[in-house]
């Protein structure tokens, strides 16, 4: 398995503080079957600022540190990259940078309350630029979880949907949960990733998450796909077939929650 987003890398935001702690990380999710991390620090969210040379670095020392410890699994660079103005400028500068440095995807994180504004124009311009964002667990963002639409609207621009594993689980709530079955179910969604920041409370598990997604999608190979071939794709700069999204008449998170768990 790929965990496409981990906060494994030390020191750089609210992960692991030091590196016996990534280790730790790196210990879980070898021995939950995981054989690449891609490290995505936060960055440009009012709180943490990750210049891409730096994140670049850390990666590698992590992961050099991870083989010398002889676990299977390796850890790449990327950034959760905060939704901003100027992301194309920002990314051409260095100052952000693309998932295993590939120029080809990027993590965008919204904020989980709101949809900032401009975020469409900022978007389209990464499309412009070749890039596919792939947006950070959409399932926990208040608007997309009422706003069915909206989630069409990214898909429909070319963007990719990225599901927290604890989300299906029902690890992050009963809202996080209902809306990511639903992603699943709309074939909306097309990656899931831990979110991990340590190897306990938040930790770089994926196996509960595909095991559930399988009882959901009533396909155990497509639930694989999304943390196997699909990430894979990603990493290596390749393009992804992503399912056809299906269509629903109800909107609304209350008319879909009594859908899918009366």
């Amino acid at each position: 398995m790929i965990d496409l987003h981990c906060h494994i890398l030390p020191g750089l935001d609210d992960g692991p503080e030091h590196l016996d702690g990534s280790l730790e990380m790196a210990r879980r999710a070898a021995s939950d079957g995981i054989r690449v991390i891609v490290a995505t620090p936060h960055t440009h969210n009012s709180v943490y600022s990750n210049p891409f040379d730096d994140v670049r670095r850390c990666a590698d020392t992590v992961d050099e540190a991870v083989r010398n410890e002889g676990l299977c699994t390796a850890v790449r660079p990327g950034l959760e990259v905060h939704m901003c103005a100027g992301m194309v400028q920002r990314l051409e500068e260095g100052d952000i940078g693309t998932l295993n440095d590939t120029g080809r995807y990027m993590l965008v994180e919204f904020p989980f309350q709101a949809l900032p504004t401009g975020y469409r124009n900022e978007l389209f311009q990464l499309r412009l630029k070749g890039i596919t964002p792939v947006i950070a667990h959409p399932e926990r963002n208040l608007v997309l979880q009422n706003e069915l639409e909206r989630v069409y609207e990214l898909v429909e621009m070319g963007c990719l949907l990225q599901l927290t594993g604890m989300s299906i689980t029902g690890e992050l709530g009963e809202e996080a949960m209902v809306c990511a079955r639903e992603l699943l179910e709309l074939r909306l969604a097309h990656v899931i990733a831990s979110d991990a920041h340590s190897h306990e409370n938040r930790p770089p598990v994926l196996s509960s998450a595909v095991d559930a997604a399988t009882r959901i999608l009533k396909n155990g190979s497509e639930a694989r796909d999304m943390v196997s071939r699909t990430p894979a794709a990603i990493i290596e700069g390749r393009s992804v077939d992503v399912p056809e999204p299906l269509r629903v008449v109800k909107k609304g998170w209350f008319a879909r929650l009594a859908k899918l768990v009366g």
